[in-house]
């Protein structure tokens, strides 16, 4: 292969065909098409709500559905039935994250759909696995208070939910490694499968590090605010100017570089802070005396010492400071899309990519959000004309 020609992604040649909105469902679909895969997004006629949402759900839609097509089809007429038949004859996967029976009552249920493809793989992205709690209508919010999370995070007698969708992005990362296994092993047996990702289960495999800290010692984790760290120097400080800086000293190499870059011989010296269990168990008097320390210096000055020693920091940043992160320009974290909806329809925005690369390369966008409909046309006319009563398989 040459220098010039394109990459052939991983999964070039796969169709998913997506019944999704919120997060959950679309993050799933968002990574099968960044990593190749054809998505056809399919939407009612008003279109996925998310596309109309404000606030912290503004940017829900044009996030998690990029390097996808749009196709809307009514499914409450014989036509829209028909039509969506069709499409999820040819497809691999069918990616859905509705409550449970809405996708039965459709006639669009993996039972029902894999008599017309015995090789399809459906994924359903749902609150719960089945078992007591699966009837219950599930968030992120609801699953972070259940599943321990939010009370981790927040102070004791304050649950507070992580200031981010995480088990709906997570939830649907799961989901897209259900279909890759799915697919692997469907070269296997030449079968396709049902897949299942939850959010109450995704959470608690987030939470699972503090069940294992109970299992291991006996002892219930803390709340992170109030735990006690197994680190020495953990911690954010306040400095000049009502600046934050988050600063961290983890091992005893980093000590020694630590109290030699700020001149703190003493501490060096000190035989009660002669390891990190010695520092952590010195932390109640030990973290005040560096707070006053280092309370006269500002969040810069203290960032070059410890970037020149090689010692873990950060500035406390706020999300769309990172629009601009000179680490997140150079390296090719963030691309251009159009925005397809609302008040700044058809301008452009900078959107995140997905974390990783494949032979020192980002996977890019090659499409940006669809506008609503987008590619109904040229999807209906690849499937030809309707053939009432379809109930044949297709080859694959």
């Amino acid at each position: 292969m040459s220098d010039t020609t394109p990459r052939r992604l991983p999964f070039e040649g796969i169709r998913i065909v997506e019944f999704t909105h919120m997060v959950m469902g679309p993050t799933c679909g968002m990574v099968m098409a960044d990593l190749g895969a054809e998505v056809i997004k399919v939407e009612p006629p008003a279109g996925d709500h998310t596309r109309r949402l404000l606030g912290a759900g503004a940017g829900f839609f044009p996030l998690f559905n990029r390097n996808k097509k749009s196709v809307v089809l009514d499914l409450q007429t014989p036509e829209g039935k028909e039509a969506v038949l069709r499409l999820i004859a040819t497809a691999d996967v069918v990616s859905e994250n509705f409550k449970p029976g809405t996708m039965h009552k459709l006639g669009l249920d993996y039972e029902s759909l894999k008599a017309l493809n015995p090789h399809l793989i459906y994924v359903s992205h749902k609150g719960f696995l089945p078992g007591p709690y699966d009837h219950r209508t599930a968030l992120d919010e609801v699953v972070q208070m259940m599943g321990g999370l939010a009370y981790m995070t927040g102070r004791p007698g304050d649950p507070l939910r992580a200031g981010s969708s995480v088990n709906d992005i997570m939830g649907g990362l799961f989901g897209a490694i259900g279909i890759m296994a799915a697919l692997r092993d469907r070269e296997q047996t030449g079968r396709g499968q049902e897949v299942q990702s939850s959010l109450f289960e995704n959470n608690i495999f987030l939470v699972a590090q503090h069940m294992m800290q109970f299992a291991v010692t006996g002892q219930p984790a803390n709340p992170m605010p109030e735990r006690i760290s197994p680190w020495g120097i953990y911690d954010v400080f306040g400095v000049q100017g009502d600046e934050q800086i988050f600063l961290a000293v983890v091992s005893d190499t980093q000590w020694a570089l630590f109290c030699d870059a700020f001149g703190y011989q003493d501490l060096k010296d000190d035989p009660r802070l002669a390891s990190n269990n010695h520092r952590v168990r010195e932390r109640g008097w030990l973290i005040p005396l560096l707070r006053e320390r280092l309370a006269n210096q500002s969040a810069a000055a203290l960032a070059a010492v410890f970037e020149g020693a090689g010692l873990p920091f950060a500035p406390i940043t706020r999300p769309h400071d990172l629009l601009n992160d000179p680490h997140l320009l150079a390296t090719g974290g963030l691309a251009p899309i159009t925005l397809p909806d609302g008040e700044r329809a058809g301008e452009t925005a900078q959107t995140v990519l997905l974390p990783l690369t494949l032979d020192g390369e980002r996977l890019g966008v090659r499409r940006s959000p669809p506008r609503l409909g987008e590619h109904t046309e040229e999807v209906m006319q690849e499937l030809g004309p309707p053939a009432w009563g379809l109930s044949a398989p297709v080859k694959h």
